[in-house]
């Protein structure tokens, strides 16, 4: 037996292959960081001292440099040459200018070689600084020292505001103040150049600074600058390594010059204010850092129990010579930037490892994935899903040139799926043929085509589809017999010979049609068997598909035809209701299309789709074929006694036999000898009140009165009277009259009986299963009838009918009229009838319901009714009020007809609101115009009828 081979995944082992070499790879980062760190370390610090100490230096380079330029400038001007303070005052606006330009700029003075002094100072924000409290708008103070000509030293203080403006003229208290004698002055005087104190608390202000001075070109005085080094302390803050780091300059003598804690940095009174030294500062870390070699290389030590890294590195700035920046690093501050480094190259070398085992699996996936993919594709295929895309992008040749047979074949099977979506969706036959030639010469890549269906009465095929121009409409002389050959020979002989055919042929080989592709010159001289065999495949599903729209549209067609010819029939079978299963869906449209176009409420949000537009229309034609089981005898009652034929005859004959009995009474009394005057006068009596009784009771059977209590009474008196029937009334009845008499024996002949009567077989019961299930307690009513069901199905008791009070039918025979829409909702609910036509029973069968739920067969009210119900209701009314085809009445007028119709919506019966559409929209005019007889037509004021909005 031979063993099958272990297979593995292309995927795994590339990605396990890509693995192993980075965890090498990793392993190799980790030794080499650890091994870095301890450098990496030190040369961090070191590089961050170098940096320190240039920007240090570049920093005083910035700070010294504009005034010395200031001072260059101010040796040569002629401020230095004047003797008096009026002049040397109106120089004023130079130094000025000077402290403006120079924000670092404490003051600026001139010594003269007899003692005079001339100095400008800008007032700090903080007048607290000042000995002296100035003017609240002082910008200037001007410090002056001169001699009058008396000999005399005067000393004074002038306050000025931003613009020079003199606010306040003091004297100084310093009087003894005298330039020659400060070291400023003295070391400026002994050197060719400019010369540059070491920093020093300046008197006036406490602030930290240094001295620039130099003497006058003329050598007779000296310029001086004080500049202030207070912005180096704060760029000190900005210069630490870390958050605890601690960084100072000191000078030689150990004094501190800048350090971020200002306050700390000036020790002394407020009269004799000096620099602190280091030791004042109480940092030990510093202190030790001071004793260290002058180095930018960072060293270790440790100061109260905790590692530092110091630096102490000399400022080499032209101007900074003899001070040196002390810098002392916390190691673990240090120290933390160097482990978070080396954490973040092993998280980076992690997540790179992690990376690249995501790239390994992804590179082993890519390269399987081809024909992974391509598997899966085929596998989709074969599952019937024809809309998968097939990826041909693969580098890999074989993939791709596998890719791409697949993807020609899904291409070729998604459009035989495009084309049989248009062949079963398309909702009528135009579209049908529309969409199966665009989608043809789509697939094709063509632009012109045409369908011709074939037509049997003419014998000529027909254009009933064309994309691009078409000359020829139809081609005439095809016989059905005609071979498919022969056919496409006739049609590239007379339309084109540059096209694709293809003769469409139904089930039983009928001819239906022709398939035409109108082709390129590039695409006809290529053109293959492939082609043609592709266009006759399709031509064949799409014979089939329009000889099945052609069915279905026949069956449509058929269905409407069945529809009407019920209505007509209907129609017919009365001559009461001539023409109305026609009109009232007429009427009906034209008042839902108004309802439709309506911007006002309630109409405003009503819309009907087609399917609506459908299920109304045939709801309407059937609203009334429920009467096909209406009996003709009750539809057109005319009379009282009215069934099958008028029953006034018989009663006219029991008159008969009366009227005769007085005639052989009259006979009898004369053979027996009575009187013959008085038996006349009897017989003419009886016979007059006879004539007379009969005349009454034809008058009650034609139910034009209103019968009141006293005809009725009346009616009783005359019923009364006895006849004898000498006859059997059990003789010659069919079977169901037999069953009345069923349980009541025969009386013995002759039989006294009433004149008119109410006889037990008068009444009619319903039939077994032919009772109507209209009460809401009857378990069979399951469409929500609510009706009043008489106790028997008709009741021919003849004084029960003559006794009708009005019109001609008995509420037994009102009922069998009103089931006829009950019969119409079970009918139709009964019919297979698809989906689209669900709502057919439900518009057919509500249009005698009314607003105020009195109606019939379910009470609904009007807010359980659409406007089209309602629509319906007031057309099945208007058409029967006006309607000129009646033979037992005349058609009302528009104006009688608009009368009993606004009555109607006064009382609840139709909806207001749909009746003053019925009104505004003019509908009831356009009906009119084309339905009834112009004497109908008469002047109509609508605002009379409106509901609601009369004035």
């Amino acid at each position: 037996m031979t063993r099958t081979p272990r297979r593995f995944s292309l995927a795994l082992l590339i990605s396990l292959v890509v693995t192993l070499g980075m965890l090498v790879l990793t392993a190799t980062l980790i030794f080499q960081a650890h091994r870095g760190m301890e450098s990496a370390k030190l040369a961090a610090t070191s590089d961050s001292a170098e940096e320190l100490v240039h920007a240090v230096n570049d920093r005083i380079h910035a700070i010294t440099t504009p005034p010395m330029t200031a001072l260059l400038v101010l040796r040569d001007s002629s401020l230095t040459a004047e003797r008096t303070l009026e002049e040397r005052l109106g120089r004023l606006s130079v130094l000025a200018d000077v402290l403006r330009v120079n924000a670092i700029v404490d003051a600026v003075y001139v010594g003269y070689p007899d003692g005079d002094f001339f100095l400008l100072r800008r007032v700090p924000d903080d007048h607290g600084s000042l000995p002296v409290d100035p003017p609240k708008t002082t910008r200037y103070i001007l410090q002056t020292v001169s001699v009058d000509a008396g000999g005399q030293r005067q000393a004074d203080l002038r306050y000025y505001n931003e613009h020079l403006r003199l606010l306040d003229q003091r004297p100084n208290p310093d009087q003894d103040y005298d330039p020659r004698t400060r070291g400023w002055y003295q070391r400026a005087l002994a050197s060719d150049g400019m010369t540059l104190t070491r920093p020093y608390v300046f008197y006036t202000t406490h602030a930290i600074g240094m001295t620039l001075a130099q003497a006058a070109s003329n050598g007779d005085a000296v310029v001086g600058i004080d500049v202030t080094v207070s912005a180096l302390s704060h760029q000190l803050e900005d210069l630490k390594l870390t958050p605890h780091t601690e960084i100072a300059i000191v000078d030689q003598k150990g004094q501190v010059v800048a350090y971020p804690d200002q306050d700390r940095m000036v020790v002394g009174s407020a009269d004799a204010p000096d620099l602190a030294r280091l030791s004042d500062l109480s940092v030990p870390a510093l202190d030790q850092v001071e004793a260290l070699p002058v180095s930018t290389q960072a060293r270790q030590f440790t100061s109260q129990g905790s590692e530092w890294f110091g630096i102490s590195a000399d400022l080499r700035s032209i101007h900074t010579a003899g001070l040196r920046m002390l810098i002392a690093i916390p190691a673990d501050e240090l120290m933390a930037d160097v482990w978070q480094l080396v954490r973040d190259q092993l998280f980076i070398a992690l997540i790179i490892v992690l990376a690249l085992l995501v790239l390994g699996a992804l590179l082993g996936r890519q390269l399987g994935r081809p024909l992974k993919r391509l598997a899966g594709e085929v596998e989709a295929l074969s599952r019937f899903h024809f809309d998968t895309p097939i990826s041909s992008g693969s580098r890999i040749r074989e993939a791709h040139k596998l890719g791409s047979a697949l993807t020609d074949m899904s291409g070729t099977i998604r459009s035989f799926q495009s084309i049989s979506l248009t062949l079963n969706r398309a909702r009528d036959l135009s579209s049908l043929l529309n969409g199966i030639l665009n989608e043809l010469i789509s697939i094709l890549n063509e632009k012109h085509g045409r369908i011709f269906l074939y037509r049997e009465p003419t014998h000529e095929l027909e254009i009933a589809a064309a994309v691009g121009p078409s000359e020829r409409q139809r081609i005439d002389n095809i016989q059905p017999e005609q071979t498919d050959h022969d056919i496409i020979r006739t049609l590239r002989h007379t339309v084109t010979d540059h096209a694709v055919y293809a003769v469409l042929r139904n089930r039983e080989q009928a001819l239906v049609g022709v398939l035409m592709i109108d082709l390129d010159d590039v695409h006809f001289e290529t053109m293959d068997e492939h082609l043609i065999r592709f266009v006759h495949e399709i031509a064949g599903s799409a014979a089939v598909a329009i000889e099945t729209r052609q069915l279905i549209e026949s069956q449509q067609s058929l269905i409407e035809g069945v529809i009407r010819l019920i209505a007509d029939a209907i129609d017919a079978k009365s001559p009461y209701t001539s023409g109305h299963c026609e009109r009232v869906p007429q009427l009906a449209k034209m008042l839902v299309d108004q309802a439709e176009r309506s911007q006002e409420p309630p109409f405003a949000d009503f819309s009907m789709s087609e399917r609506e537009r459908y299920e109304f229309h045939i709801g309407a034609w059937l609203h009334d074929c429920g009467k096909i089981t209406s009996p003709e005898y009750v539809v057109d009652k005319a009379t009282k006694l009215e069934t099958i034929y008028n029953r006034i005859h018989e009663i006219r004959t029991r008159f008969e036999v009366l009227h005769r009995d007085a005639e052989i009474r009259y006979l009898d009394a004369r053979i027996a000898g009575a009187d013959e005057a008085e038996a006349r006068r009897q017989r003419d009596a009886t016979q007059a009140a006879l004539q007379e009784e009969f005349a009454f009771i034809a008058q009650c059977n034609q139910g034009g009165e209103f019968m009141a209590d006293a005809d009725i009474a009346r009616l009783d008196d005359i019923g009364d009277r006895r006849w004898n029937r000498h006859f059997s009334d059990r003789l010659g009845l069919s079977h169901d009259e037999a069953l009345r008499f069923e349980g009541r024996p025969e009386p013995e002949l002759p039989v006294e009986e009433k004149l008119l009567d109410d006889k037990p077989e008068h009444q009619l019961p319903w039939a077994a299963g032919r009772r109507p299930p209209v009460t809401q307690d009857d378990p069979r009513n399951r469409w929500g009838f609510d009706m009043v069901l008489p106790d028997v199905a008709y009741d021919y008791g003849e004084r029960y009918n003559l006794s009708i009070r009005r019109g001609t039918l008995t509420p037994e025979e009102r009922f069998k009229i009103n089931e006829h829409i009950v019969q119409t909702i079970i009918m139709l609910d009964a019919l297979p009838l698809p989906d689209r036509l669900a709502q057919v029973p439900r518009f057919a069968g509500t249009h005698h319901e009314k607003m105020d739920g009195t109606g019939y067969p379910r009470r609904l009210t009007g807010e359980a009714l659409s406007i089209p119900e309602k629509a319906m209701s007031i057309a099945d009314i208007f058409e029967a009020l006006t309607a000129v085809d009646r033979p037992y009445k005349e058609g009302k007028t528009l104006t009688q007809s608009l009368d009993i119709l606004h009555r109607m919506a006064l009382e609840g019966h139709v909806d207001p609101e749909v009746f003053n559409l019925f009104l505004r929209s003019g509908v009831y005019l356009d009906y009119a115009r084309r339905f009834l007889a112009p004497q109908q037509i008469d002047e109509v004021d609508i605002d009379r009828y409106l509901v609601g909005e009369q004035a």
